[in-house]
């Protein structure tokens, strides 16, 4: 199947198996590439003019946010790029390990969900980084009456760490559902805010970087400040069209569109908790998950298409029996789409299916 075609696998994949990073071959990796690297790397002197900064990003999501800011001035690489691929249980090879320890600027998600990065970033102190989840709650001030109501943020330019993770109190939940890292859910690309901070964070470090260009990353960031607009105009008229209307997920992965959106997630948690751990659903999940579909209790159904299993195409087999629109999302991006181009279109499948089905 190329890549970037969203239709449902031929073959169940099973996600979410024990994060095995520990295999010798990575671990030799990590141990010479510290051993080659300055101990001070990332966090040195700035480039010489006429340089490239080299951004490494742990999906091509993060990929896609740093290219925005960077431009043409700046060389960004995505260790993910698969459709298909599961960054939750990824193993990064010598050659990954390489490129991050290298790397200028590494941006990432954070929150456990990229966790082969923080293993590599464990062996290179000082690394420079912009860490997601860790920006999460930072108010940029896209979502008019959707704006989260939170603490700022944003570490100050030059800062070689991403801040401290707010308290898990900080992190939204979703009509008392419960997800990963007490509480909170990792999946921030999803949450606009949350992008737009880590932007402004991206054109930071690359003026400290490479301060000759730092105007222009400023003003790149400011740019994609502005074209997530076009993401939220969307999300916010769902929620004005359709406030708290119910809606059931096959995992937690778009639970920050949730959110903006305010849509009411009526999917038992213990069945979207098993799916995203890999785990077979409790019996009496599946059927209190059916029982939504096939009684038509929700209006559409969120379907992680990039990770599934025979649990979730049966319960998308049940949704189209009853005919419950299918929304389809991913964890990295289809081909030929970039950030903008691809949060644009799943809001638009959304507000669809929800007019579709009213």
């Amino acid at each position: 199947m190329p890549k970037g075609d969203l239709t449902p696998l031929t073959a169940p994949t099973r996600r979410r198996s024990a994060f095995a990073i520990a295999g010798l071959a990575l671990v030799g990796a990590l141990t010479l590439a510290a051993c080659s690297s300055d101990p001070d790397a990332g966090a040195g002197t700035p480039l010489a003019d006429g340089q490239r900064a080299n951004i490494v990003a742990s999906t091509d999501v993060w990929g896609s946010v740093a290219a925005a800011v960077a431009g043409d001035r700046a060389d960004v690489t995505s260790i993910i790029d698969d459709a298909f691929a599961d960054p939750h249980s990824f193993e990064a090879s010598p050659r990954d390990a390489a490129a991050i320890t290298d790397a200028d600027l590494v941006v990432y998600n954070g929150g456990g969900y990229d966790e082969f990065i923080d293993d590599v970033l464990a062996g290179t102190p000082g690394k420079r980084t912009v860490d997601a989840f860790a920006l999460y709650g930072t108010d940029t001030d896209l979502h008019g009456d959707h704006d989260h109501v939170v603490e700022e943020a944003a570490a100050p330019a030059g800062a070689t760490t991403a801040p401290a993770e707010p308290a898990a109190a900080e992190h939204d939940s979703h009509d008392g559902h419960d997800h990963d890292n007490g509480g909170v859910n990792e999946h921030v690309w999803y949450d606009i805010p949350t992008v737009d901070a880590v932007a402004k964070q991206i054109a930071a470090e690359l003026g400290t970087i490479d301060p000759t260009n730092a105007a222009a990353y400023t003003t790149n960031a400011a740019t994609f400040h502005e074209q997530l607009h076009a993401v939220t105009a969307i999300t916010d008229s769902i929620a004005t069209a359709h406030p708290q209307a119910p809606v059931a997920q096959t995992e937690p992965i778009a639970h920050y569109l949730l959110v903006a959106t305010d849509l009411r997630d009526e999917t038992p948690q213990d069945f979207t908790k098993a799916i995203e751990d890999g785990n077979d659903p409790p019996p009496a999940a599946v059927a209190a998950t059916r029982d939504l579909l096939a009684d038509k209790k929700v209006k559409v159904l969120v379907y992680n298409s990039q990770t599934q299993d025979k649990a979730t195409q049966n319960i998308r087999e049940a949704a189209e029996s009853a005919g419950i629109p299918v929304v389809e999302v991913t964890e990295t991006l289809p081909d030929g789409f970039d950030y903008i181009q691809w949060q644009t279109r799943t809001a638009e499948s959304l507000a669809a299916a929800l007019n579709a089905a009213h």
